[in-house]
């Protein structure tokens, strides 16, 4: 899926990767994660190749470095909307900050819905408590596949909004797969790819 990609990311910076359908754009972004590994070639971060980690010190390195959204939502049904939102807090044993919690929840418009289980909102909203979950332990790293793909436009400009503001808020990198041009202008950078090789980085 991948051939020969050569890519770095800056501590900070917020990157969109576009491609079409099968480009490679979603295996590149799952192996940053550490969800995927290599055939060849390393992984760094913060000067770590990750793929030398043993599996439960990856596990451990990705919930406390990266926050996912990824486009099937992952939200846990028996869970409702706040308890999926910290979940990943608690699986690390961290203590939740309810007022960043409820900053992020407020500008997602989720406010109301806190006690909701997932089977009970629109695409959109789950969407929504996809991205409040990657943001609310605050990590490092953030990546997102088609966060916006179930959005209507004037949510999608007040999530990357917000994507933006937390990441400068908290010196987060964002790596962001995005089929939809508007959104990747928002970016500091846009890395466009096709049949598994990069093609322009601007």
């Amino acid at each position: 899926a991948l051939d020969g990609v050569d890519l770095s990311v800056k501590k900070g910076e917020f990157v969109a990767i576009v491609g079409t359908s099968g480009s490679g754009k979603s295996t590149l972004l799952h192996m940053l994660g550490g969800l995927d590994r290599p055939t060849s070639g390393t992984v760094m971060v913060d000067g770590q190749d990750i793929f030398s980690l043993k599996d439960e010190a990856l596990t451990i390195f990705r919930r406390r470095k990266i926050g996912f959204v990824f486009q099937a939502y992952n939200l846990v049904p028996v869970l409702n909307v706040y308890e999926n939102i910290v979940l990943p807090i608690e699986l690390d044993g961290g203590k939740v900050n309810k007022d960043f919690v409820q900053q992020i929840v407020q500008t997602l418009g989720l406010d109301e819905r806190l006690d909701a289980l997932p089977n009970q909102l629109s695409g959109g909203q789950q969407q929504r408590v996809a991205i409040a979950r990657a943001l609310a332990a605050a990590p490092s790293i953030i990546l997102a596949d088609e966060p916006t793909g179930n959005l209507d436009s004037k949510t999608s400009q007040d999530v990357l909004s917000l994507l933006k503001v937390t990441s400068q808020k908290f010196a987060q990198t964002i790596v962001m797969i995005t089929h939809n041009e508007e959104i990747a202008q928002m970016a500091d950078r846009i890395i466009r790819i096709e049949d598994g090789r990069i093609v322009s980085q601007n």
